[in-house]
């Protein structure tokens, strides 16, 4: 055999190794991409299953702890209890346009105390 033929089959053996390694549907690069996204997918669902189980820690809390229970009535849902208690309810003043002008140009004399009203109301939702 002759050295360009020796060559040539040197170049052949070259090509279907780099073929063997890095051609077809999966090539090397492939498999490392698909290894590195399984380990961010199972971090993400490691992270995942953390949150469900906080989550169903305070499912069975909020079922069955009654001062969490009341807790959460107080503060999401502004509850209080029966008659004795008053809850106290601020809201924002309307917007109009004497209330944006400055004190001394409005029109009726009116303080700025008196651009926020309050309601109060006897009890609230009771529970």
């Amino acid at each position: 055999m002759s050295v360009a033929g020796r060559l040539a089959w040197g170049v052949v053996a070259l090509g279907a190794t780099a073929f063997a390694v890095q051609g077809g549907e999966y090539a090397t690069t492939d498999l490392w991409r698909q290894r590195a996204r399984e380990r961010a997918l199972a971090a993400s669902v490691d992270s995942l299953q953390r949150a469900v189980d906080s989550l169903r820690t305070l499912e069975r809390r909020l079922r069955t702890d009654p001062v969490l229970q009341e807790t959460v009535a107080r503060e999401e849902f502004g509850m209080v209890r029966g008659d004795r208690e008053l809850l106290y309810r601020f809201a924002d003043a309307p917007a109009s346009r004497d209330s944006l002008r400055p004190d001394s140009a409005r029109v009726d004399g009116a303080r700025a105390r008196d651009t926020l009203p309050s309601t109060t109301t006897r009890g609230g939702a009771a529970w």
